[in-house]
């Protein structure tokens, strides 16, 4: 069964920094596309960023765009999320997930709907 152990989240001031850390258990991540996600209150779960399975491509989402830098480490087993210049609008509860769809193994959309497993999240919080 894929699992995954993310880390990572917490509270943080506005404009600080956090990295999220999501290592996979039972898997090995270099078969997968991988993303991050996120969910606030009363808000639809939305792409933040993702990476293609080569980790040659990668997106982001307007609103976390200059601010946030997705990477993918294979011999860790681990997906990364750097996350600076931090805003309230970006606290949510975190999740990575992997996919075998052909979209997210090229890295070229990064929709809930192409990736199968999933973390069980980590909360982010930006708030003086």
């Amino acid at each position: 069964q894929l699992q995954f152990v993310e880390s990572g989240g917490g509270l943080v001031q506005p404009g600080g920094s956090l990295r999220l850390s999501c290592a996979a258990s039972g898997f090995t991540l270099d078969k997968y596309g991988l993303g991050w996600f996120r969910q606030a209150p009363g808000k639809e779960r939305e792409g933040v960023s993702c990476i293609s399975r080569d980790g040659g491509t990668t997106n982001y989402a307007d609103s976390v765009k200059g601010r946030f830098t997705i990477s993918r480490d294979n011999a860790r087993n681990t997906v990364y999320l750097q996350m600076n210049s931090l805003k309230p609008e970006d606290t949510a509860i975190y999740y990575c997930a992997a996919g075998l769809h052909i979209i997210a193994l090229a890295g070229l959309r990064c929709s809930p709907v192409y990736f199968s497993s999933w973390g069980q999240g980590t909360q982010v919080t930006v708030s003086s």
